[in-house]
């Protein structure tokens, strides 16, 4: 094995000078990639509405169905950090061809496949490839920009995630309500193949490449992906099986810790020898502004994403409506974001974490008259009364996801771009995970009758975590404020 040293220069990048010189083509190459970033993050949620669906379709039960959800959530979270590595080493366009391709196919097995199983199978395969393709777009926004420029696609970015979050029930739900149930969850899957196509054609044309030479030196820590990916196992599917009713593997938890030490031992080691680690433990802890907003994102997801799988189901079983009705009531949260995530991204440049912090509160406040109003109306007066809150959500939230990613990543060297974003994606997905399985345990568990003191319980658990966040934030700014005065 060839040992070499860590060069400062990044790798995956055709164009060396590029970091001084911007390449030209760099926003139409932003484009392509928040195209396949949408496709990928939708993917997450667009199927939430369709599970009833699918049980009908399929005559299965709802623990198998479950994990129609939850295997894409698991193996999505399980690649991200790996994928992300493997962009920085073999170059965007490589990681992306390929998981595009895997995402095709696997979407296009779940479409026809005959029976539960091979669905389940093939959404494992889905969020495996996922996660080879959502850190290539953190990793050529660290590659292709600088200064307020990278806050500005960062900007874009944040906007993609947002609106494909809560995207996800309207469109799920549209199609369904134009196709009919049974032919309408296929859809949801099979869709995803001719637009998998084009992105692949846009990405051989336009991604840049990465030198063949350079690709040859290039160390892979395949033990520490190993050891990393033993680790979010062993977090992830607890959480992801709680959804499906099952408990014993709450036992894996004990692994977290052991394996999670194991890899910071072993990364440590690999860098000693002067080796390309997975994650460079060491560096990203040194990076101003990288653990504050990585415990800040992951606080964020574990309170906001299970706040859209709760409603859906309070919506539907509580208040009758169609999968349709469902998506639209959610549709204000997503026009918000899409207000200030391009926005938050032009300004955090000049106004840094306090942003977020505000964000943080708006969002907060959203939700909060969301478990004030809505408990105990009805259907026909309900749009009018949540639609103004989930709005005000939004647009909190849009000012969220983009300022941080950009404050998070802004120092870290563009050679661990794609690696440090896909761990910044690994704890948004297990934060996803963790809030669905947490704010969905409480509304059953509460929940009586048409489900509204279920739904007041979950949303008044997601305040709190979102709290936390608020915490964190905070911390983070202050301690940004503190070094910079040193």
């Amino acid at each position: 094995m060839h040992h070499e040293s860590i060069d400062p220069a990044p790798h995956g990048s055709a164009h060396p000078e590029a970091v001084d010189a911007p390449d030209p083509r760099r926003w139409r190459i932003l484009a392509v990639t928040l195209v396949v970033g949408f496709m990928s993050l939708l993917d997450v949620t667009i199927v939430n509405v369709a599970i009833p669906s699918i049980r009908a379709g399929l005559d299965t039960s709802a623990g198998t169905v479950q994990w129609v959800v939850s295997g894409y959530a698991l193996t999505f979270g399980l690649t991200l950090v790996a994928g992300g590595r493997l962009g920085d080493a073999y170059g965007r366009r490589r990681l992306m061809l390929v998981g595009l391709t895997g995402f095709a196919v696997s979407s296009a097995a779940a479409g026809l496949a005959p029976n539960a199983e091979l669905v389940v199978v093939a959404r494992l395969v889905q969020g495996a490839s996922a996660g080879f393709l959502t850190p290539q777009s953190t990793g050529l926004i660290q590659q292709l920009f600088r200064g307020p420029e990278r806050g500005k696609a960062f900007g874009f970015f944040g906007l993609t995630v947002s609106i494909a979050s809560a995207a996800g029930p309207l469109l799920g739900g549209l199609i369904i309500g134009v196709t009919g149930p049974e032919l309408g969850w296929r859809l949801i899957f099979l869709v995803n193949v001719p637009i998998a196509a084009v992105a692949m054609v846009a990405v051989a044309r336009m991604v840049p490449g990465t030198d063949p030479g350079e690709r040859q030196r290039e160390h892979i820590d395949v033990p520490g992906a190993l050891l990393l990916g033993l680790a979010v196992l062993c977090l992830l599917y607890p959480l992801v099986s709680l959804e499906s009713g099952a408990r014993w593997p709450l036992v894996l938890l004990v692994g977290v810790p052991a394996f999670g030490w194991a890899f910071a031992v072993w990364e440590h080691r690999i860098r000693r020898r002067g080796l390309a680690p997975l994650l460079d433990v060491e560096l990203l802890r040194s990076v101003p502004g990288y653990s504050g907003g990585l415990v800040v994102g992951t606080l964020y997801f574990t309170g906001f994403t299970g706040v859209f799988l709760t409603a859906s189901v309070w919506l539907q079983e509580g208040r009758g409506l169609s999968a349709l009705q469902t998506g639209l009531m959610l549709t204000p949260f997503a026009l918000g974001a899409a207000v200030t995530s391009p926005l938050a991204g032009r300004l955090v440049s000049r106004i840094g974490r306090p942003m977020t912090v505000i964000a943080l509160v708006v969002t907060m406040t959203g939700i909060g008259l969301v478990a004030l109003v809505a408990p105990g109306r009805d259907a026909d007066t309900l749009w009018w009364a949540v639609a103004p809150c989930l709005l005000l959500a939004g647009l909190g939230g849009g000012a969220v996801v983009s300022p941080n990613f950009t404050l998070t990543l802004d120092e870290v060297p563009p050679r661990m771009g794609g690696a440090a974003g896909g761990a910044l994606q690994t704890g948004q997905r297990i934060g996803s995970a963790l809030g669905a399985a947490m704010l969905a345990t409480i509304y059953h568990v509460v929940a009586s009758g048409e489900g509204d003191d279920g739904l007041r319980a979950a949303l008044l658990a997601a305040l709190a975590v979102l709290s936390l966040a608020l915490v964190a934030a905070i911390i983070s700014w202050r301690a940004g404020r503190a070094a910079a005065t040193r």
